[in-house]
């Protein structure tokens, strides 16, 4: 997304390192890294680090962020989101179909016509990227890990509530009322996705294997 902020400390450099390692033990072709945690979590940091240190490794990587995908843009989130309850919050609020598309495009090398959130104007712009040299796509988002295509899945197992100094210092969203019921309804969402994930970002910010 335009404008957004990046916190950028070592221990998601760390953690990218950990992650490209077991990248490279692999030799599949056109490879999607999906990563998803709560808001706060470190999903736009850790996703840039892991594309740089892909980037040395000699591997092109394209970030992707799903939080592009929303069927309503954010300047009207908020109101929808409110005339329709909390139990809306959810996976039902992206567009998969497009996300999907997007894999499709990058899986066969095609150019393709993606939303892209101008955080500053609230728009949507529409991003044109041409896949055909790109090595591998990294999605990240909240549910970034539910959406079909991916191989393979990385969880961050840090809770709203673990995070509220990096929210405050992004500054995204007015932290009120209705802000934490938004976190703790997507909060119960992430969550019940943890099942799906093939890495964990453990609470030390170490890199752990799912356990099956």
């Amino acid at each position: 997304m335009l404008g957004d902020v990046l916190l950028i400390e070592d221990k998601h450099r760390e953690a990218a390192k950990r992650i490209k390692e077991k990248l490279l033990a692999g030799d599949a072709p056109k490879r999607v890294v999906a990563i998803s945690g709560e808001s706060g979590s470190g999903k736009s940091e850790l996703s840039h680090c892991l594309g740089r240190a892909l980037k040395d490794a000699g591997i092109r990587a394209k970030v992707l962020h799903s939080d592009n995908y929303y069927h309503v843009p954010p300047r009207d989130r908020n109101r929808w989101r409110q005339a329709h309850g909390p139990e809306s919050i959810g996976l039902d609020e992206y567009n998969w179909a497009a996300i999907e598309k997007t894999i499709e495009d990058f899986k066969g090398s095609r150019k393709s016509e993606m939303p892209c959130i101008d955080l500053v104007t609230d728009q949507v712009d529409t991003l044109i990227t041409d896949f055909s040299g790109i090595d591998l796509l990294v999605l990240d988002g909240l549910y970034a890990i539910h959406s079909r295509g991916v191989d393979l899945r990385v969880f961050i197992d840090l809770t709203f509530h673990e995070t509220k100094k990096a929210q405050l210092l992004r500054g995204k969203e007015k932290v009120d009322d209705w802000r934490m019921t938004v976190l703790e309804q997507e909060h119960r969402v992430v969550s019940s996705l943890r099942e799906k994930a093939d890495l964990i970002v453990n609470k030390s910010y170490e890199i752990e294997a799912a356990k099956g």
